[in-house]
């Protein structure tokens, strides 16, 4: 009790913005480590000096955005839940809706592992594999999927420890598992002479010990939830609000995935080369964008915490915190890309048609991470309160519901041009769009301790 006590008041008490940066940092440098080590298949595989087998890590990417996207449903519904439910200070109702998304999410991702496998060929094929990427993308896949349920559940891990107010946790499991990714990429890929079924074996591998890594922090008691079988709810009303309120993450990693989809086909017309070079510019553009989502993550907790305590000056004071950090950071990240752009993308492939793509698509993604923020954050404040509609809506703008019709229309009148200018354009229209939903929100908000 005196355990719980100290954590309620740390999440209700401490100065907002300290708070946020002091869960922001574990989270950013487990998305950096995380981002790191996704770049670094690219980067291993790159040195083999083999387009096709480049283009084959960007074909599954879509994959694992498919795995993320259930990951994510169950880890950020039971996340949300257990803050608010921790602010109310009941504590069986947290630890109900852990067991429930932990042991929910490890089926779903056994589903997926055999239907994947199953249907290895079409599913590469519906990725956007053409005929030379296919062997590669198949041997890749493989491994990714026979580590699918652990990929999957640990994410519900993972963002449990977040919304408890416990990154730190959370940041030991993330990051071991990188930095073996990186070095296993290295052994298996180059050392070894693997190849792309090295890569793939590396993933696999770090994944699986990267979960029980985060698994043991709940067997050791680390947590005020606790996940065990006897505590998974045998009521479908448990399970539904753990997916609907995750339902906007799901949501926005599987439209992009189906983004993913539609970008590599349209890319494959092109040649081998425009799949790959488009693939490393979308790594670049997100690893710099993953510290201010990892400032963000550090902001979830922080509001679904404060709103199920009432406390809503402090989630409109961390909103702002988070995203001016947010908006300061991506600028440099723009001009230091703008800059590098070259540079960059030949660290990953040295094929001069995919330096000439990536470059030129490089120079407009850089300026576009200006307009994420405030989209990205503010789909993080609905979802972390349970304003889920509103949630489902925002998070699947920039992932899908714009960038899809951007991207078909932009790819039919200016060719390539029109499919390295898409993501930028539509960060842009959702930034319009989500900018009136979060201002009429905080204006909205009750007086501290009154009913919202």
């Amino acid at each position: 009790m005196e355990q719980s006590d100290a954590q309620y008041r740390k999440m209700t008490e401490t100065p907002v913005g300290p708070l946020v940066i002091r869960l922001g940092i574990p989270t950013t440098l487990s998305m950096l480590v995380t981002t790191v080590y996704n770049l670094a298949d690219n980067y291993f595989v790159g040195k083999l000096n083999n387009t096709s087998a480049s283009g084959a890590i960007g074909v599954v990417f879509g994959l694992m955005a498919i795995l993320q996207a259930f990951g994510f449903m169950f880890g950020h519904g039971a996340g949300s839940i257990i803050a608010r439910s921790l602010g109310k200070r009941d504590k069986e109702s947290a630890t109900r809706f852990a067991s429930t998304g932990f042991f929910c999410c490890f089926a779903t991702g056994i589903v997926l592992m055999t239907l994947g496998l199953c249907f290895l060929t079409p599913l590469m094929r519906l990725l956007g594999s053409s005929k030379t990427i296919l062997p590669y993308a198949k041997e890749y896949t493989r491994y990714i999927l026979l580590a699918a349920p652990f990929l999957t559940t640990s994410c519900v891990l993972n963002n449990i420890l977040r919304y408890e107010g416990r990154a730190n946790l959370a940041m030991i499991g993330l990051m071991s598992g990188g930095i073996l990714n990186i070095f296993l990429d290295w052994l298996f890929t180059l050392k070894m002479g693997l190849g792309v079924t090295g890569a793939g074996i590396a993933t696999g591998v770090s994944q699986t010990i990267g979960f029980l890594l985060l698994l043991t922090m709940f067997l050791r008691k680390k947590t005020e939830s606790v996940i065990a079988a006897r505590y998974v709810s045998k009521d479908v009303r448990d399970v539904y609000k753990i997916c609907a309120t995750g339902f906007p993450s799901m949501l926005r990693q599987g439209l992009s995935s189906v983004s993913t989809m539609v970008l590599n086909n349209l890319a494959a017309a092109y040649s081998d080369a425009a799949v790959a070079a488009i693939t490393i510019v979308n790594r670049l553009s997100f690893t710099a964008f993953a510290v201010a989502l990892g400032i963000g993550q550090g902001f979830q907790p922080v509001s679904a915490f404060n709103y199920g305590a009432k406390k809503y000056s402090r989630v409109k004071k961390a909103f702002f915190v988070t995203l001016i950090m947010g908006e300061a950071f991506l600028v440099v990240m723009a001009i230091l890309g703008w800059i590098f752009s070259e540079n960059l993308v030949y660290r990953f492939q040295k094929d001069p048609e995919v330096i000439r793509i990536g470059t030129k698509a490089l120079h407009y993604f850089v300026w576009a991470l200006l307009f994420q923020p405030l989209t990205v954050f503010a789909n993080m404040l609905f979802q972390s309160i349970g304003e889920n509609r509103t949630a489902s809506f925002l998070s699947g703008l920039r992932s899908g519901v714009i960038l899809i019709p951007v991207l078909l229309l932009l790819e039919s009148q200016l060719g390539l041009l029109g499919i390295q200018t898409a993501q930028p354009v539509a960060d842009m229209i959702s930034f319009l769009i989500a900018l009136p939903f979060t201002v009429r929100f905080l204006r909205r908000l009750p007086p501290d301790g009154e009913l919202a």
